[in-house]
């Protein structure tokens, strides 16, 4: 069977009180340091829906949802970008000087 190239997910884009960010350090217990497109480094929890569902590792890009309360320190991951999605957001302007 061939490989397809183009991705078959749809682009999720942020929303109201989310950011995109890149995972710099995996600090265990389900913990990773994320730096924002916002300027801030935040320690960020991935959910149990996620776990050995989604392996992440240092470089990737990830959409982080801020916590209410501590939100310049904490947030969670709600999603992982493949190659051909970083190429797109790249494209739209949302990634910023991060990459």
């Amino acid at each position: 069977m061939a490989k397809n190239n183009e991705s078959s997910r749809e682009l999720v884009l942020p929303t109201e009180g989310q950011v995109i960010g890149i995972i710099t350090q995996l600090l265990g217990c389900n913990r990773v340091k994320v730096r924002c497109a916002d300027g801030k480094i935040r320690t960020c929890r991935i959910p149990g829906k996620m776990i050995k569902k989604v392996w992440l590792k240092e470089g990737d890009v990830v959409l982080v949802a801020p916590w209410e309360f501590q939100s310049d320190e904490k947030g969670d991951v709600l999603w992982r970008y493949e190659k051909s999605e970083i190429k797109e957001l790249r494209a739209k302007g949302l990634l910023g000087s991060l990459i």
